[in-house]
C-alpha cells in the first residue's frame, strides 16, 4: 500500500494494529507516523516500531491520507476542534473507538468528512484481530477497499450497517478480555487439582483457540459441536450440567447486554 497512514494517539489499540500492519508487510514503517502526548509513550512507540511519532496533531492531520484517531471517547471532542480546519478533503478519517457516531463526527467536524467507524481488537497484535467498519456516504468503494486492506493485514474485518456497532465491543471488542478470564478461570480450577499453573495455561488457552478454529472452519453449529463432545455420561455432559447450574448462558447474555448499553451511553456522551 503506497498511503501515509496517521495515528492520532498511540495506546495499546494504536500500537497493536500498527504492529500487526508492518508485521504483515503491508506497509513500511517510514509510511506510518503518530502522535503522543507522554514523552514515556513517544520514546517507547519511537524504539519499538520505527515509526515517526510526535505530540504534533495538526501537522499529522496535513499530512496523512488515511488518519486514525485511536483515542479515548471523551477526547474526541477536543481532538477534532484541534484538527478539523487542517484535515484535507480526501483524506479519510478512521474512528477507533466505541460509541463515536457517523452523526457526531459530522457534527464536531462541522462539514463533511470521509469517515470509516471502526471496533478492532487487541489481537491484531499477533494477527488474529477482528475489526468491524461502517462508512459514511462520502466514502469511496475504493477507499473502504483499502482501509479494509489495513485492517484485514493484522485479521479479519467485515462491513455492517451502523445500527449494529454499538453491539460490536462487547462481540468483538471487549470479548477478548471475557475470554482471557474463562481461561485464567480454567486453569485456576487446574491447579486448585494440583496442575502446574504455566502448563494449565497452555491447555487452556489452546483448547479455547482450537476451539474456535473449529467454528470458524467447520462451519457447524456451535451447540452440534458441542453435543458431539458430550459423551452420555461422561465428563463433559457433568461439566455442562454444572455450567447451566450456575447460570453461565445468562451471565454471558448479560455481559453483552451491559456492554452494549455502555456503548450507546459513550457515544451519548460525545455530543
Amino acid at each position: 500500500m503506497n498511503k501515509k497512514l496517521g495515528f492520532i494517539g498511540c495506546g495499546q489499540m494504536g500500537q497493536a494494529m500498527i504492529q500487526g500492519m508492518i508485521d504483515a508487510g503491508l506497509v513500511e514503517a517510514e509510511q506510518i507516523a503518530a502522535t503522543a502526548l507522554s514523552d514515556e509513550t513517544i520514546d517507547f512507540v519511537t524504539d519499538e516500531y520505527g515509526i515517526q511519532i510526535s505530540n504534533d496533531n495538526k501537522r499529522l492531520a496535513r499530512e496523512s491520507e488515511i488518519l486514525f484517531l485511536a483515542v479515548k471517547p471523551y477526547v474526541y471532542q477536543g481532538v477534532i476542534q484541534e484538527i478539523r480546519d487542517e484535515v484535507p478533503e480526501d483524506t479519510v478519517v478512521v474512528t477507533v473507538a466505541a460509541g463515536i457516531t457517523l452523526d457526531a463526527m459530522k457534527e464536531a467536524f462541522g462539514k463533511n468528512v470521509k469517515v470509516i467507524r471502526s471496533m478492532p481488537n487487541t489481537p491484531s497484535l499477533v494477527g488474529a484481530g477482528m475489526s468491524v467498519l461502517c462508512p459514511n456516504d462520502f466514502v469511496t468503494k475504493q477507499e473502504l477497499a483499502e482501509v479494509m486492506e489495513v485492517f484485514e493485514s493484522f485479521g479479519e474485518a467485515e462491513v455492517v450497517e451502523e445500527k449494529l456497532m454499538d453491539t460490536v465491543p462487547a462481540l468483538s471488542g471487549s470479548s477478548p478480555a471475557f475470554v482471557y478470564m474463562f481461561i485464567e478461570a480454567m486453569a485456576d480450577g487446574a491447579v486448585n487439582e494440583g496442575f502446574p499453573r504455566d502448563k494449565a495455561y497452555k491447555l487452556a488457552a489452546q483448547s479455547v483457540m482450537g476451539a474456535a478454529k473449529m467454528v470458524l472452519e467447520t462451519g457447524r453449529h456451535p451447540g452440534d459441536l458441542k453435543d458431539a463432545v458430550c459423551t452420555p455420561g461422561g465428563t463433559t455432559i457433568a461439566g455442562v450440567t454444572k455450567l447451566e447450574e450456575e447460570g453461565f448462558r445468562n451471565a454471558v447474555i448479560q455481559t453483552m447486554t451491559a456492554c452494549t448499553e455502555r456503548s450507546r451511553q459513550l457515544g451519548k456522551g460525545t455530543k
